[in-house]
């Protein structure tokens, strides 16, 4: 007996540093999946937590944020004050999703962030993307200044969707962005879609809206 609890005690130290090991690499791992300017998730670890939250859940509501301005910011102030509008909208994030934990965001573009935010119910639709665009049109002091960025901000819910592809991320993103493109040309804010039919009239390429970034069609490059 006296020989297995010597062995017992010589072990738990070497459990406890194995632990605490693995406790440090998981941080660091999570770290790195962290857009270190706004401290959200970068785009692949949103669309995981996204997808499961989708999996999960009946009301989810999926929105695209296109921050309206901040090119004039960079150029005019430079790029420490773009740092610190980009820094402030992940801090916008946190406010208007505090203490949610059935949410998540993540910065999936230079200027770009999305969120999938779990609902108790649809009407409370307006009352998420009405807080969000306050907090992140609020001004920010900075050197002296304050910044103004304004923000588009579309939105499709999962449960306005019918069962099968359309309820997938890649898809509602796509209605989102549609509807967050429609309020940039009409000069920002925000809107939510509503229930979603199986075409809204424009035309997408790599399942995103043609023009957007990273989308090519058979004349090249879209802009």
């Amino acid at each position: 007996m006296s020989h297995t609890l010597t062995a017992l005690s010589a072990a738990l130290p070497l459990a406890s540093g194995w632990a605490v090991h693995g406790l440090r690499m998981h941080r660091r791992f999570e770290n790195a999946r962290r857009d270190p300017l706004s401290d959200l998730w970068t785009r692949d670890a949103f669309e995981e937590r996204a997808t499961r939250l989708l999996a999960q859940h009946r009301h989810v509501a999926v929105v695209l944020v296109d921050l309206d301005g901040f090119k004039a910011v960079n150029d005019t102030h430079g790029h420490a004050a773009g740092d610190a509008v980009i820094r402030a909208t992940g801090a916008s994030f946190a406010d208007a999703l505090t203490g949610d934990r059935r949410s998540v965001a993540g910065r999936i573009g230079g200027d770009e962030f999305a969120a999938a935010v779990t609902l108790p119910d649809p009407v409370a639709l307006p009352w998420l993307l009405g807080g969000l665009h306050g907090e992140i049109t609020a001004p920010l002091r900075h050197d002296g200044r304050d910044l103004i960025v304004g923000a588009s901000i579309g939105a499709a819910l999962s449960s306005d969707a019918p069962e099968g592809p359309a309820r997938e991320l890649s898809a509602l993103l796509r209605r989102a962005d549609e509807q967050m493109y429609r309020i940039k040309k009409r000069g920002g804010g925000w809107s939510a879609i509503t229930p979603l039919g199986p075409d809204t009239g424009m035309r997408t390429v790599n399942g995103r809206r043609e023009g957007r970034p990273g989308t090519t069609s058979g004349t090249g490059a879209a802009a």
